[in-house]
């Protein structure tokens, strides 16, 4: 349902990205965990944010969606992964924490806390046993939904049916003739309610 999106950072904003892998481990055991890679973002000021299911995490697929979702200008922070060594060259200025040292660089005071963050609730939103790879985009969209929602404080069933009538136009795939008759009595209503106004009398 979500055909569009609005960009996330840009000049004084701070973004942190991150990939994580959802799923379980295994037989409940080891560090191998079956599952789909969701590659995200969280702009600090605003806690607006993305999540998309990849496939791969190498430099050409997460350049990709990093163009295709935050803007240039932008501060990134994020891990060392070797992928994001390019974002200097892309617009963006780029600052790293070792997670294998440390949560937070002492130096230039980057972290990735916020995006952590997100990764635990997403993945709380999801029925561990409901966790079919095929569904991971639409299980991402209806939490970024929701967390949309919350930020802005609205109800979530409202804003569903506005995005519903942006998106998907009623009258699509009726006949034709069906919708002629809607619209023939439509101007009969109100002809009928402009006599009726006419025969009013205001004391």
């Amino acid at each position: 349902m979500i055909l569009r999106h609005q960009k996330i950072g840009g000049e004084g904003k701070t973004v942190e990205i991150d990939e994580s892998k959802f799923g379980r481990r295994k037989y409940h055991r080891g560090h191998r965990v079956e599952g789909q890679w969701v590659f995200g973002g969280v702009e600090r000021e605003t806690g607006k944010s993305f999540l998309i299911p990849v496939e791969r995490r190498d430099k050409e697929t997460l350049l990709v969606i990093i163009k295709d979702w935050i803007l240039p200008g932008t501060l990134i922070m994020s891990d060392c992964w070797k992928s994001y060594d390019c974002l200097k060259d892309e617009g963006y200025t780029h600052l790293t924490v070792n997670h294998s040292i440390e949560f937070k660089n002492p130096d230039t005071g980057a972290h990735t806390n916020n995006v952590e963050g997100m990764w635990r609730h997403a993945k709380a939103s999801m029925s561990q046993y409901c966790r079919k790879k095929r569904f991971y985009a639409g299980y991402l969209a209806k939490y970024m939904f929701l967390k949309s929602c919350r930020l802005q404080n609205v109800d979530p069933l409202a804003e569903f049916f506005k995005l519903c009538s942006i998106v998907y136009d009623p009258v699509d795939g009726v006949r034709a003739d069906v919708v002629e008759s809607a619209e023939s009595e439509s101007g009969t209503d109100s002809e009928i309610e402009s006599e009726d106004e006419s025969q009013t009398v205001f004391f």
